[in-house]
């Protein structure tokens, strides 16, 4: 089977892998893994792990390290989150909730129909491009005291070059990192003002785009990202109690 995703002009790369031996299956969803199997940290994948839960979809959970490439070879290229659902095989969060709608669509909707689907890719945008790398930088040490030893040089050697320092200087001014941080989820802020989640009066993607960005930081982190008092932390628990508190019960590395 073959399925092109709407995603306003480009489309998530789905692959025929049924020489690959896979045969009818339950949908399988390959996470990034921490030495612990059980620590499952990338902000992709619980974005997908909680599309996966708010569509009300069964999947096994597949743990898959850095180093995995041949594991997920199948997908045509190296990076988690991979969906596969029977004979077919996507890639990139932004893809798989794509098709996760266009796939399944009984309620209760993802997105919340098309104008809204367009207007979570912004949001899913600003948390890649705005959050994630403000939060990278603070919890990078933690990620790589929690990862595999055989992901540790590979983990070293990408993140260094793609930031430019050591992974030591990038997060020894987090305490003061983290008040800059907090200042970005200024927009969040003036939303949940006015209305419980993103989405409205119930969570949609656009909520689990910014909240995964930020069980990254709980999974594989002792920071502290938010006060008590900062409305995003109400928010935050509110979402941690989802879906009979999956989020609240993740296993984590502090």
């Amino acid at each position: 089977m073959q399925l092109e995703c709407n995603q306003g002009g480009s489309h998530s790369v789905v692959f025929d892998v049924c020489a690959w031996g896979f045969g009818e299956m339950s949908i399988k969803l390959y996470e990034l893994a921490a030495d612990n199997a059980d620590i499952r940290f990338s902000p992709h994948c619980w974005k997908t792990r909680l599309a996966l839960a708010h569509k009300g979809l069964d999947v096994e959970r597949v743990p898959w390290r850095f180093t995995d490439k041949d594991t997920i070879a199948f997908s045509g290229q190296g990076k988690v989150p991979v969906l596969l659902d029977g004979e077919t095989s996507v890639h990139d969060s932004w893809a798989i909730a794509c098709y996760l709608e266009d796939t399944y669509p009984d309620p209760p909707a993802l997105f919340g129909g098309e104008a809204a689907r367009a207007q979570c890719r912004f949001v899913n945008a600003w948390a890649d491009t705005v959050i994630l790398p403000n939060l990278a930088p603070m919890i990078i040490c933690d990620i790589h005291a929690n990862i595999a030893t055989q992901d540790k040089d590979y983990f070293r050697k990408t993140r260094e070059a793609r930031f430019g320092n050591t992974l030591e200087a990038l997060s020894a001014n987090r305490n003061k990192d983290v008040v800059r941080f907090r200042a970005l989820f200024a927009p969040v802020r003036t939303v949940l003002a006015g209305q419980p989640y993103l989405g409205g009066d119930q969570p949609l993607y656009a909520d689990y785009c910014v909240f995964g960005m930020l069980m990254w930081a709980r999974c594989i982190s002792d920071i502290d990202l938010f006060p008590n008092d900062d409305p995003i932390h109400a928010w935050c628990e509110k979402l941690l109690d989802m879906f009979d508190g999956m989020p609240r019960k993740a296993a984590c590395a502090a």
